[in-house]
Formats: structure tokens, C-alpha cells, sequence
């Protein structure tokens, strides 16, 4: 643990408060006419996945939380939990599916994953910035319709579903951002 002045918070950074371990989604700066600065956050649990908007003294400091993050391998599933081996130390990882949330629609089996550790407990992971999937059923191509007039729903390997242009079908392996879920381009 390392400490830091709260008006060193920025977006994504992880830190511990009242014993529970939180990232910052959001920070502001704040200086009223009357009075003193403050910092005004919002942060997520880890763990619970809730909300908290928390306002810091610009004085105030807080307890920085350190990850350690390892590279594992996605073995398989199993119901809700999914499980990950250790590539030193062929160690196995078991992460809820709650505490992946939306990472569990660009997991493939064997696929090489950052894991995130905090005090060896697994809280995240760290995927690429686009995975490639194949479509496993979106409808047939439309006759006549341009890249760009319309988008169509399409049903990937792993469950998630994303708009794809109208010259997409089945079993095309398509890529798809990490962050917004979004279309990117055929692979």
C-alpha cells in the first residue's frame, strides 16, 4: 500500500476505503468561492460491484491499493464460475462470473489472459483492446444494402450480441472492441 493525496485520484485508480477496495470512475476538482477544495468521486466496489460517491478534503489521503497482475490461461467454465491457470506456477484461479461482469462475452477457452490479484484474490482482468469471435447466427445479407445504410443484430460464439453491417454471415470471425462491445471490422 502506497498513500496518496486525494487530489492525486484519477480515473482508474484503485484504493482502499473503510476496508473495501475501490477503482475511481470518475473525479472532479472542486474550488467554491466560499470555503475549501475538495475532491468529489465516484468510485465502484470491487467486490459488490455498488456505487459510492465520496467527497475528499483536498488534505485528505488515501491508501493506494497494488495489483498484481499475472498472466493466466482460461481453462473452462463451469456454470457461473470460470476458471484460470497460473502459466509459472500452473496454479487454479476460480472468478465468479459477477465479479468478471461484462469480460465473461470475450472469453475463449485457452485464450491468454492479464489476471488481476489483489492480496491473491482475483478482482479483474485486463483484456486486450479487441478479441476476434466468430458469428455463431445473425441473419441473412440483405440484397442491395450498402455498408453503411444499416446494421444488423448478430449472435457471437461466446453469447454476446452486437450490430454488424448487412455483409456479415455465419461463421464469419468478426472483431469486436473490449470497451464498447462495438463492431470493428472483419477479421
Amino acid at each position: 500500500m502506497e498513500s496518496i493525496q486525494a487530489t492525486r485520484l484519477r480515473k482508474g485508480t484503485l484504493i482502499k476505503l473503510n476496508d473495501e477496495l475501490y477503482r475511481v470512475m470518475d473525479v472532479t476538482h472542486l474550488t467554491p468561492g466560499k470555503g475549501k477544495a475538495f475532491v468529489q468521486s465516484r468510485m465502484r466496489n470491487v467486490k459488490s460491484g455498488s456505487l459510492l460517491d465520496h467527497k475528499f478534503r483536498s488534505v485528505d489521503v488515501v491508501e493506494r491499493a497494488v495489483l498484481d497482475d499475472r498472466e493466466m490461461q482460461f481453462t473452462y467454465r463451469d456454470g457461473d464460475t470460470f476458471n484460470f491457470m497460473d502459466l509459472e506456477t500452473f496454479e487454479q484461479v476460480e472468478i465468479t462470473a459477477e465479479t468478471l461482469g461484462e469480460s465473461v462475452h470475450y472469453l475463449l477457452p485457452e485464450a491468454t489472459i492479464r489476471v488481476s490479484l489483489y492480496e491473491n484474490e482475483a478482482i479483474g482482468l485486463n483484456l486486450p483492446l479487441t478479441v476476434d469471435l466468430k458469428v455463431a447466427e445473425t441473419a441473412p445479407a440483405i440484397k442491395g444494402a450498402t455498408a453503411s445504410a444499416q446494421l444488423k443484430p448478430a449472435t457471437l460464439e461466446t453469447g454476446l450480441v452486437i450490430q454488424v453491417p448487412p455483409f456479415i454471415s455465419n461463421d464469419d470471425t468478426v472483431r469486436v472492441n473490449t470497451e464498447t462491445g462495438e463492431y470493428q471490422s472483419r477479421a
